[in-house]
């Protein structure tokens, strides 16, 4: 199974990147882990917030196929435990979805076309983060998911 993360907007911060990039090589050892930032023209910025979540919802639907499964990062979404969200990206494998794709919205999250596509919604948090800081949290959580589908210690260390 191949995961993608699609994140909208770029992250400016270099210690998000460093972090990102050291889960990002350790999620290679267990699956095809691919990542896409979404950065849209410098006058988008300028449109009032439903008009932004329009235009970043369009670029984030251009990535997709259709069989693709989408879950968005979003918190009104399902809490899991990191053990109910390794079983859960098992349980995809398992149903031979070839492609999960992971989208963290921008500042003001995702528009309506994005939910209506969208195949599942998982939060990280019942607190709120930035959609800068969610992508290491994420791919942490990520590994940590493949480490206990894979019976190894880091769950636990």
């Amino acid at each position: 199974m191949k995961i993608k993360l699609i994140a909208i907007g770029k992250t400016a911060e270099p210690f998000i990147a460093l972090g990102f990039n050291l889960y990002q090589q350790r999620i290679q050892k267990y699956t095809n882990f691919e990542y896409a930032e979404g950065v849209l023209p410098v006058a988008t910025k300028k449109l009032p917030p439903d008009a932004l979540k329009i235009k970043e919802g369009e670029w984030l639907l251009q990535q997709l196929t259709s069989s693709d499964l989408l879950c968005l990062l979003d918190e009104s979404g399902k809490n899991f435990t990191s053990i109910q969200f390794a079983n859960q990206l098992q349980n995809w494998q398992n149903r031979s979805i070839r492609t999960v794709i992971f989208a963290i919205g921008g500042a003001f999250g995702f528009s309506e076309a994005v939910y209506a596509r969208a195949n599942d919604q998982i939060s990280l948090s019942k607190m709120t983060f930035s959609h800068q800081i969610i992508r290491i949290i994420f791919a942490e959580q990520l590994y940590r998911a493949y480490t206990i589908l894979n019976n190894e210690p880091y769950h636990h260390a």
